[in-house]
């Protein structure tokens, strides 16, 4: 959708621009048997303990439970509503499925109200459109998709928020390449589901929010930077200005002494890492053959 800029009646509005508010997208209530309430944690995990920083306050929201696994094979599913969702990026629709049941999916770039769309093992030239559900094996390469899953039957976990996407390289040897949206080139099984298509909302990224009110609202609380504290609050923290000694002249770190620049956090014995062809910054993991 287009940014909206506004004229600069207030000081905030001098700093706003918003997505304008698409046509397309319906302004009806959620369907009510998809949803479901959900409480706030406040960034604490169930011990108590604050394991997500600057998170509280917020409008209230009921979850939409989208479907993820797309398990309703070989059943035609009209789309009836683009809707907005306040839990992630992307616009959610609507779809209603022909024994009656409906779900939510992620709204892909270009889906449109009552276009028809299918989950399905099998596949012609011609059913690749946007929004329809296949194994990998089945797609044809440099084929753009969402909502991939990495494990089969476990639900999509690939580019899922607005205007995420990555590409289908190859299906060979019994495992399918895929170029992740960072540039990372990885493999996973060729049974693994995608959807056709790029999510959509993909200006959702270009907002500017323009004033600290609004970001309250999405339940964000003030953050405050390191170099600005006490050292007795921050590494980083301390200094007459900027001093050498502190006051972030020395490595950025997090609270707790994590580097915060270019150092790598991936766990070097994940299991997973042997699955990793090319990393995002171009490199190959150790230990691969040229």
């Amino acid at each position: 959708m287009p940014i909206k800029s506004f004229r600069p009646l207030t000081p905030s509005g001098r700093f706003t621009s918003l997505n304008q508010v698409n046509s397309a997208v319906s302004k009806k209530r959620p369907e009510r048997s998809l949803t479901e309430s959900q409480s706030r944690s406040g960034g604490r995990n169930n011990n108590g303990r604050l394991t997500s920083r600057h998170r509280g306050g917020g409008h209230k929201q009921r979850y939409r439970l989208i479907d993820f696994k797309r398990d309703l094979m070989d059943m035609p599913a009209r789309v009836q509503a683009i809707e907005y969702d306040p839990n992630r990026t992307a616009h959610i629709a609507l779809v209603a499925y022909s024994n009656g049941e409906k779900r939510y999916i992620p709204a892909p770039e270009g889906l449109k109200v009552g276009q028809t769309i299918v989950t399905s093992n099998t596949a012609t030239t011609n059913d690749y459109t946007v929004g329809n559900n296949y194994p990998l094996e089945i797609i044809p390469p440099s084929t753009r998709l969402h909502c991939v899953e990495l494990v089969p039957g476990r639900g999509a976990q690939l580019a899922r928020s607005a205007g995420a996407s990555l590409e289908l390289v190859a299906v060979e040897n019994g495992q399918a390449q895929l170029k992740m949206p960072s540039g990372e080139l990885r493999l996973v099984h060729p049974k693994c589901r995608a959807t056709i298509g790029v999510v959509g909302n993909a200006d959702h990224g270009k907002q500017s929010l323009g004033k600290a009110g609004r970001r309250r609202w999405l339940g964000w609380r003030p953050h405050v930077r390191g170099v600005a504290m006490n050292p007795v609050d921050h590494p980083n923290g301390g200094g007459q200005g900027k001093s050498k000694g502190g006051g972030g002249r020395q490595q950025l770190v997090s609270p707790w002494g994590q580097l915060a620049k270019g150092f790598p956090t991936r766990n070097r014995s994940k299991l997973s890492n042997a699955l990793i062809l090319v990393h995002h910054n171009g490199r190959k993991p150790r230990g691969r053959k040229k």
